[in-house]
């Protein structure tokens, strides 16, 4: 039965909810309650984040709406909002990312503009190499050390299957660059590592295959990270496919930590230019500034008024140590061409 118009009142009126109903703001909350932590993982869309420094207070996150696509990476500092109880199946908010003390970068290859961040805020990083099976590159680790050194991280090189090779001639290219080494084989005590690793967020890079997800086994035990053969090209396998904060055990609050990274098969430094290597060293960066302008610190005959050749002592032989460490990056490297001796320095 129809009803009649007068009986119908206000309470009868449905109105569709839809555009202009809710009034739009772009103030953000400003989350003064946000509780501080380390992303420790990353996995499709989700972040694990350790609050407060303790691997025992783990929550798993997004990504508030108000960041964007803002690049959240293994080492980030952030502030989480939501439910903080790490249970299963809850879901907490990076609402803040805070700026980067160091930032470790790579490209696929020299002509890729696109970045790739390897890890946040390590204040070391760990370069593994095999000193046989697969053989030592040299090319890989000058390229790390340029990365290292423009992220503002403190390279330390690691070797591993020592006993298979003599590294002695292998290591000493670098020692004008006053680069820690450190032998780490299967048969090697871990006290050395142990001692540099302490106090510090350490980044672990290497080629597939070197055995550094076995290095990292030996000093996280309950890792459990995955290892493999090396391949019959002697590339190696990959056996991390994603980074992951550890931490180091025994080392208290704040923690030590270790970042273990996927093996890179390439190390790409479209980012880097020459001043920024030569920026990390006080020394050099200061002579630097009277270089000509678009000098590329080679030296002669390309810029024969580099004023790293007017240096003396100690600072022109880590100059010549980083002026190969350019021409290696560079790709203008000959076979012939050898760190300068010590005994090669002016008087």
């Amino acid at each position: 039965m129809s009803r009649r118009a007068a009986s119908y009142d206000e309470s009868d009126v449905r109105v569709r909810p839809g555009k202009g109903t809710r009034p739009r703001t772009k103030q953000r909350p400003s989350h003064d309650d946000a509780e501080q932590g380390m992303v420790v993982s990353v996995d499709r869309g989700r972040w694990g984040v350790v609050l407060g420094g303790d691997p025992d207070r783990r929550v798993v996150t997004m990504r508030a709406r108000e960041l964007g696509r803002t690049p959240i990476v293994v080492g980030d500092d952030v502030s989480v909002v939501g439910d903080l109880s790490g249970k299963p199946d809850t879901l907490a908010r990076i609402v803040r990312v805070a700026e980067r003390r160091s930032v470790l970068r790579r490209t696929a290859d020299d002509s890729d503009p696109y970045e790739r961040i390897v890890v946040a805020n390590a204040d070391q990083l760990l370069i593994v190499t095999a000193m046989a099976d697969p053989p030592p590159r040299t090319g890989f680790v000058e390229r790390a050390l340029a990365a290292a050194y423009v992220g503002g991280l403190s390279p330390i090189l690691c070797l591993t299957k020592s006993d298979l090779a003599d590294p002695t001639e292998f290591t000493a290219a670098f020692a004008d660059l006053d680069l820690p080494v450190i032998r780490a084989g299967r048969d090697d005590p871990i006290d050395d590592i142990l001692d540099a690793l302490r106090g510090h967020i350490t980044a672990f890079i290497g080629h597939s295959g070197v055995g550094k997800s076995t290095l990292v086994n030996r000093l996280v035990p309950d890792a459990y990270r995955a290892t493999g053969v090396v391949s019959g090209v002697g590339k190696g396998r990959h056996t991390s496919t994603q980074s992951v904060a550890l931490p180091l055990p025994g080392t208290g609050i704040p923690r030590s930590w270790v970042v273990d990274t996927p093996g890179i098969r390439s190390f790409g430094l479209a980012h880097v230019g020459p001043d920024d290597i030569i920026a990390a060293f006080d020394d050099l960066r200061d002579a630097i500034e009277e270089c000509p302008r678009g000098c590329t610190h080679l030296g002669p005959p390309a810029d024969p008024e580099c004023r790293l050749d007017d240096l003396g002592g100690h600072s022109y032989r880590r100059g010549m140590a980083v002026r190969h460490l350019l021409a290696a990056v560079s790709g203008t490297l000959s076979d012939d061409d050898a760190v300068p001796a010590a005994d090669e320095s002016p008087s």
